[in-house]
């Protein structure tokens, strides 16, 4: 079967549906799921191409909703094509771009045209887009909403670039009371600065120094003010990128008085611990920081029991001159991780150890993540109407990260890493766009421009 082809059915030993693995036969249709049989009931029509895969299994696509594409502005960071390419062949067939670091930011409606514009034409899978708040662009919030952003995404912290400010109380006031009543949601990188707790003379080399500047209270206390504002104005809010365990009872306890809050975490809290991190070794830096190996226990644990709603890459690359690995210092580097192309595998080698099924891995990569995103009646669930937007991979085969990262700037903490679960081939919407490390020829990704929703989207 040739890449880019439609696919007919695609046929399986073990396919998921619901929380049961079992033969199966998936017909597509236009690009849709229309039935799924089983392979007893399956007769196969002439001209009709099926795609048997054995005993691979079979999954709704990844649906990745915190992803940095920095296009335009900084495409030698990353850019739709490369960041695409990654994408499908990491089993991923959804990205929601984030609104920075690109220039210009998704702020206004203009800026989101210009987005869109850059896309089109270079996606490999379908992609999604957050707005911004930063201050003053109060106005520019529904207009957005009506031309199909996800959400929003604002900062509580300096963002790490200058055209993306950071935003004060008074600005989340006005955001929010912009956004009552459209169904949209607000997503908050969640640390308030708080007095430093590092000294002059501390090691940049050493990672525990970077750690110390960025302590588990700044991400307490700033999800104290989200959780206090989801009260407040009952707006959907979003903690992106927890990595403070500390900070999960009063998600809880929030959510318990009726916040409409969920949070997500990342695969680098979960598979990394700051134990681990040699000295100097900057491709690690990310904010906030990966802690310690108790803390990632806990993180698991919350995952366990639906305290976190979801695992996302934030998938957040720069040029390797920004890493600054010549002097390995951790207080000057950019912070941020790339993984968009690994994230299934990484998080199925940790998670396998600790029981979860594949049903959790659809649930945490997949379907809540398409729920957050708006895209809940179109992706991340192998149902009849559902986008035939396929993963297909061996949970039990391992394999090595070295030359095979497809985004632009290979700079990974993950190179020469062992991971379970190779994607062995991805369809988007009934296309074959990957398999076995090649591409279709042409990109067949499309904007997905969300339709404004009110009401709470349920996880």
């Amino acid at each position: 079967m040739e890449l880019g082809s439609p696919v007919s059915a695609v046929r399986s030993n073990r396919v998921l549906m619901g929380n049961e693995v079992s033969p199966a036969v998936l017909i597509i249709k236009d690009g849709k799921i229309q039935q799924i049989l089983s392979s007893s009931d399956f007769t196969q029509d002439a001209g009709c191409e099926v795609l048997d895969v054995g005993d691979s299994v079979v999954m709704p696509g990844i649906v990745d909703s915190h992803v940095h594409v920095n296009e335009p502005g900084r495409t030698s960071w990353e850019g739709f094509w490369t960041a695409t390419r990654a994408a499908a062949a990491g089993g991923v067939t959804t990205i929601v771009d984030m609104p920075l670091n690109s220039i210009p930011p998704t702020t206004t409606l203009r800026n989101l045209h210009e987005k869109l514009q850059e896309a089109t034409g270079r996606c490999f899978v379908d992609v999604a887009f957050w707005g911004g708040v930063v201050p003053g662009n109060q106005l520019e919030l529904r207009p957005m909403i009506q031309a199909g952003v996800a959400g929003f995404k604002c900062f509580l912290i300096h963002s790490g670039v200058e055209e993306f400010p950071h935003v004060a109380e008074f600005d989340l006031h006005t955001a929010m009371k912009q956004l009552q009543g459209t169904g949209s949601v607000l997503l908050f990188h969640a640390e308030m600065d708080v007095q430093p707790t590092t000294g002059k003379t501390d090691d940049p080399s050493q990672y525990s120094t970077f750690l110390r500047s960025r302590p588990d209270v700044m991400e307490v206390e700033a999800i104290r003010t989200v959780a206090e504002l989801c009260l407040q104005y009952r707006v959907r809010c979003h903690i992106v990128h927890l990595s403070s365990a500390k900070a999960l009872k009063l998600i809880q306890n929030a959510r318990q008085a009726g916040a409409p809050l969920t949070v997500e975490t990342t695969h680098h809290y979960l598979s990394l611990c700051a134990e681990n991190i040699p000295v100097g070794a900057t491709q690690f830096k990310c904010c906030p920081p990966i802690r310690g190996s108790a803390n990632q226990e806990q993180l698991w644990s919350a995952l366990k029991t639906g305290q976190i709603d979801m695992v996302v890459s934030d998938h957040s690359p720069c040029t390797p001159d920004l890493k600054k690995l010549e002097s390995g210092d951790f207080t000057q580097a950019w912070g941020g991780i790339s993984s968009l192309q690994f994230g299934l595998p990484l998080f199925w080698s940790s998670a396998s150890r600790r029981d979860f099924q594949l049903a959790d891995v659809v649930r945490l990569l997949s379907r809540n993540t398409a729920h957050l995103s708006g895209l809940g009646s179109l992706k991340g669930s192998l149902a009849p109407g559902f986008d035939a937007d396929l993963v297909i991979w061996d949970p039990e085969t391992r394999f090595q990260v070295k030359a095979n990262i497809h985004h632009r700037n290979k700079l990974t903490p993950y190179l020469g890493f062992t991971l379970q679960g190779l994607v062995r081939a991805t369809i988007l919407r009934g296309k074959l766009v990957y398999r076995d490390g090649s591409f279709c020829s042409e990109p067949l990704g499309k904007h997905l421009l969300v339709p404004q929703r009110t009401g709470q989207a349920q996880l």
